[in-house]
């Protein structure tokens, strides 16, 4: 699988961002599609997981209410909206595909398959 992220820019607090991912391949619905950040200095953290049809979604507390993350399998597209963006949102995010085999998926180690990453830069 090869993940093609996009949609980041720079935007003021308060504002919104949508980044999209595209992977390639016909297997895309068999996989728990995540975000992950990384801000300069700091640790690759967990944004967001979604399973395979949809129907499990979890977030990290730091964004939770102000991200939704969602998936198109028909386009092999994961999605995250991101609303009421602050300055401390700024980081590299990274799209991730992982095997399903239940369990948590805000560990990096679940995911075998990592976009290039996009820059969010929230200014306030």
């Amino acid at each position: 699988v090869q993940l093609q992220a996009s949609g980041g820019g720079l935007v003021q607090a308060g504002g919104s961002l949508r980044l999209s991912c595209a992977a390639s391949g016909r297997t895309f619905s068999s996989y728990v599609m995540g975000w992950f950040r990384q801000a300069p200095g700091k640790e690759r953290e967990f944004v967001a997981h979604i399973t395979r049809s949809g129907g499990s979604i979890y977030y990290a507390d730091s964004v939770k209410g102000r991200f939704t993350i969602s998936r198109d399998n028909a386009k092999n597209t994961v999605y995250l909206q991101m609303n009421s963006l602050k300055p401390e949102d700024t980081a590299v995010y990274y799209c991730a595909a992982g095997p399903y085999s239940g369990g948590d998926y805000s560990s990096r180690r679940r995911y075998d398959y990592w976009g290039q990453g996009t820059q969010v830069t929230v200014s306030s």
